[in-house]
C-alpha cells in the first residue's frame, strides 16, 4: 500500500484514486442525464421555406416539416377515395414564405383544418411535393392562451395578470 503525506495527513493513493473515478463517473452521469433529456424538447423537423429553398438534399429522403396548412387548399376525395387528401403548407412570419403541395392517404386529426399548424413526415417526390407517409400528419394545437384572442378586460381585476 503507497501512502502520500499531505501536510500532517497520510493519504492512501488508492483510496484518492477511487475518490478520483467516482467524481468523474457522478459528473459523466449527470451531464448524461442534462444532455438526454434536452433533447426531448429538440426541434426535428424542417420549416418549409427551409425545403423549398434548397430542395435538392432532400428529395426522395424522408423528412419532416412544420408548416400551416394553406386555408382553402385542403382536397378531399370522394365516396372509396375519401381518406385520399391533397393540401398546401406554407410558412407564417417571422420564417421566410414558402409553400409545398402535399398528399397523404389515411385519417387525419380532429384539428388538421384550413391554418392549422401541422408536422408532417414523408418523402420529397422529384415534383417537390411531400408524399405523406402513413400517420405521417401530426397537428399542432393551437394555444388555449393565446393572448391576441383572450379578452382580460371581462376577468375580474384580481384575476388580470
Amino acid at each position: 500500500m503507497s501512502t502520500t503525506a499531505v501536510g500532517s495527513q497520510v493519504v492512501d493513493t488508492r483510496a484518492a484514486w477511487k475518490i478520483v473515478l467516482s467524481v468523474v463517473v457522478v459528473v459523466g452521469a449527470v451531464s448524461s442525464l442534462v444532455f438526454f433529456s434536452s433533447m426531448e424538447g429538440a426541434e426535428y423537423y424542417k420549416h418549409v421555406d427551409e425545403v423549398v429553398a434548397n430542395p435538392g438534399p432532400w428529395k426522395g429522403k424522408t423528412l419532416r416539416v412544420q408548416g400551416f396548412v394553406v386555408p382553402g387548399s385542403i382536397e378531399q376525395g370522394k365516396a372509396d377515395h375519401a381518406l385520399d387528401f391533397r393540401f398546401r403548407i406554407e410558412t407564417k412570419p417571422p420564417q421566410k414564405p414558402g409553400e409545398i403541395s402535399a398528399t397523404y392517404h389515411g385519417l387525419v386529426p380532429d384539428t388538421f383544418k384550413s391554418g392549422s399548424a401541422v408536422v408532417l413526415t414523408g418523402k420529397l417526390t422529384d415534383d417537390g411535393k411531400i408524399a405523406v407517409a402513413p400517420d405521417g400528419v401530426s397537428a399542432k394545437c393551437p394555444s388555449k392562451y393565446d393572448e391576441a384572442k383572450m379578452n382580460l378586460s371581462a376577468a375580474p381585476a384580481a384575476a388580470r395578470p
